[in-house]
């Protein structure tokens, strides 16, 4: 080449490599699990989250935070994949997949200045997952998944999460209800719960409905509030006149004239509301607008009418009624009706709700959320699902462990014992694994109060012990050791699974990177 240097690569490409590169990764991975470490447990801190356009949100759920956060880096962003995949397949655990993460990549560093090569560190990380895997499956409890125990586990995910000591015990047996309301021979519809969120009186006000709730309210004054036993019809076509589809103009010459044309224009919306009440209507729910004189018309045959719809709100109303959405009025017939015990219009505060209680073809719940403002609200609505989510993994997931962290030290106990009988540098690397779960119950430790390094200690001495397991148990302010089952502290072994499996997946992939390449 004469000396002359040869281009690969654009002008404006960047190139990081070889241990700067891998530093670089380590840092932005650690950088965004430390952001929420504090968050975890139930004396975890919260974080305010505010918007660029000035929108303020207040919680410690992890999936939520990391969603908000507005991070580029390409490595940062894979300890944000793990929160949310963490979140989609289970619910609950992000912060604790996050944090996990984050040590390992801690531990991996380490590792990196004392010439441990990543595929060694990969391959001990790997080998060290399926140890944890077995220990967390042996630390399932032999318990039947009955009301109590289901509530525990409810219980242990909203502690901390904004619900208040007093109403979580409240909110647990909703939660229950609702998953025991849509569970089958097949195992939890999870999909046939749903939260809805409606701010003014206390969190303790939070109530099952039985069925669906709509935001709309009914379309004229004098239409019924409360109807029972109701036959409802869920149709997407406006009712107004007619419009051709020509421009046209019509010449009226006499007072007559125009008489006939007001009559016609009558005849014609009375006829949505003759069709519906020939048809046995006593609710309708309209995907499109319903003008003010059809409006009346169904008010003076004792229609309880709904307009503007979602689509969302409409397919739900459909499944948990029987109902077949239908274009056209004219053409409903009975096998397009459903049917609902009752659907009662409530008032909250200046807004109307609409509740269809009791439908006859599936089995849909909504839990009615109520809190003093939208912060509270939405927080509870967060910790909420995650209670939901949770109780179905423990139905479904294969059962439940020790949660408060006595899991986490047995398994790192369980790590630390098989990594004496891995030879050569892999077993350096199964060391460390242990040793980046061991951050989870010190963590816990950390966030009440204790001091971290003894509460360490004492927990490994007290799950030594035979039959010994102890967590950080949460009392009052501060935090003691204690036996998790008999204080309540129940986890579904799905969560930490899933976040065994998400955090070492994201750890190792960022650990093997060498090579960073940004260009245009």
């Amino acid at each position: 080449m004469g000396g002359r240097p040869m281009l690969i690569l654009g002008e404006d490409s960047q190139r990081t490599h070889g241990r700067d590169a891998q530093a670089s990764n380590i840092a932005a991975g650690k950088a965004v699990s430390e952001a929420v470490r504090t968050t975890l447990g139930p004396r975890g801190m919260d974080k305010m989250l505010v918007s660029d356009t000035g929108d303020v949100t207040i919680t410690n759920d992890g999936a939520t935070i990391l969603g908000s956060m507005d991070i580029e880096h390409p490595a940062a962003q894979m300890i944000v994949e793990v929160a949310e995949a963490q979140e989609d397949e289970i619910g609950d655990g992000t912060t604790t997949a996050a944090v996990l993460a984050g040590e390992l990549l801690s531990k991996a560093e380490q590792l990196l200045d004392d010439d441990v090569h990543p595929t060694t560190i990969v391959e001990g990380y790997a080998e060290a997952r399926d140890i944890a895997l077995d220990a967390i499956a042996e630390r399932v409890l032999d318990a039947e998944a009955d009301d109590d125990l289901l509530r525990q586990v409810a219980e242990s995910s909203m502690t901390g999460k904004g619900t208040g000591d007093v109403t979580t015990e409240r909110l647990a047996e909703v939660v229950v209800d609702a998953i025991r309301h849509v569970e089958g021979e097949s195992g939890v519809e999870r999909d046939n719960v749903s939260v809805h969120t409606q701010t003014g009186s206390s969190s303790s006000a939070t109530e099952l409905v039985e069925g669906v709730i709509s935001d709309e309210e009914p379309v004229h004054a004098n239409m019924p509030r409360e109807v029972e036993d109701a036959t409802i019809a869920v149709v997407d076509e406006k009712f107004d006149v007619r419009e051709t589809e020509i421009d046209a103009e019509y010449s009226v010459e006499s007072v007559d004239q125009l008489t006939a044309a007001m009559d016609a224009e009558s005849r014609e919306l009375r006829e949505y509301a003759d069709a519906l009440a020939d048809a046995g209507v006593d609710v309708v729910f309209d995907t499109k607008d319903i003008s003010d004189r059809a409006a009346a018309y169904l008010a003076d045959a004792g229609i309880l009418a709904f307009e503007s719809v979602s689509n969302d709100e409409a397919r739900a109303i459909a499944s948990a009624t029987g109902a077949s959405r239908t274009g056209k009025v004219a053409d409903l017939e009975d096998a397009d009706l459903g049917r609902a015990d009752a659907v009662r219009v409530r008032t909250f505060g200046d807004e109307d709700l609409a509740f269809v209680e009791g439908g006859a073809a599936a089995e849909s719940v909504t839990l009615l959320v109520r809190g003093g403002t939208e912060h509270v609200v939405n927080e509870l609505e967060r910790a909420l699902a995650d209670a939901l989510d949770v109780v179905t993994a423990a139905l479904d997931s294969g059962g439940v462990v020790p949660g408060a962290g006595a899991t986490e030290i047995a398994v790192a106990d369980r790590v630390r014992e098989a990594a004496a009988g891995i030879e050569g540098r892999k077993q350096l690397a199964v060391e460390a694994f242990a040793d980046a779960v061991d951050v989870l119950p010190r963590t816990l430790a950390e966030n009440t109060g204790m001091d971290p390094i003894d509460a360490l200690v004492d927990l490994r001495a007290e799950n030594e012990q035979e039959s010994g397991r102890a967590g950080v148990i949460a009392v009052g302010q501060h935090g003691e050791i204690g036996d998790p089952v008999e204080a309540g502290i129940i986890d579904p072994a799905a969560v930490k699974r899933e976040a065994v499996e998400s955090a070492t997946e994201a750890a190792t992939m960022i650990a093997r990177i060498d090579d960073v390449i940004a260009a245009e």
